[in-house]
């Protein structure tokens, strides 16, 4: 049965390792990691494997994601059962956490994703806890590569709320929310991790 409804993204395949290098370093060496819109679960079960002395907690608005993340995790000890998430919502079925990693998300969403990913990791994790972010951005207004650009076009015509954010922007709207700057990390395919500490 669970072969049936696991979910495969090629993307996830691709970026897993080099975004669980950065991990390594950047979330603790113990506790609860929540990762916001997991999607088909594929990383969560990475990173678990690959980092025993924490426990991840997925979670995802989509039902169909919720039951491939399940299904990928079901040999996983230190992952918890996946929970229906919208990041925009202000109702989270999730308390106090140590970190928070959510990947390829605010470009693929409204910006009211942003403003609830932050806002509502802000309130869970503790002084010193890390918000993590992968994917594009433009850095100064300009876009880091021109198949980025060509993405952020494709983005929009599908859908004009979406879009590859400004890292200004993004880091502007953490720091309202009590983040220091972020921390940046070129990444393959011109993406790029961002790391926020709870001030």
């Amino acid at each position: 049965m669970s072969g049936t409804v696991r979910r495969q993204a090629p993307a996830a395949a691709r970026n897993r390792g080099p975004i669980l290098a950065v991990l390594r370093d950047w979330l603790p060496a113990e506790g609860l990691v929540l990762e916001v819109a997991s999607g088909s679960g594929e990383h969560a079960v990475h990173f678990a494997e690959a980092l025993p002395g924490l426990v991840f907690q997925p979670s995802d608005p989509d039902a169909g994601a919720l039951a491939s993340i399940d299904a990928w995790a079901e040999e996983a000890a230190n992952i918890r059962g996946a929970v229906r998430l919208d990041a925009a919502s202000a109702d989270w079925p999730v308390g106090a956490v140590d970190a928070v990693v959510c990947i390829n998300m605010i470009h693929i969403a409204p910006w009211a994703a942003a403003e609830g990913l932050v806002r509502g990791a802000a309130a869970r994790l503790p002084s010193g806890g890390p918000l993590v972010l992968y994917g594009p951005y433009r850095v100064g207004g300009a876009h880091t590569a021109p198949s980025n650009a060509a993405f952020d076009a494709d983005l929009r015509a599908r859908d004009p709320a979406w879009g590859v954010r400004d890292l200004e922007a993004v880091a502007a709207l953490a720091g309202d929310a009590g983040f220091g700057a972020p921390e940046v990390r070129a990444m393959p395919a011109n993406n790029l991790m961002l790391r926020f500490r709870r001030a």
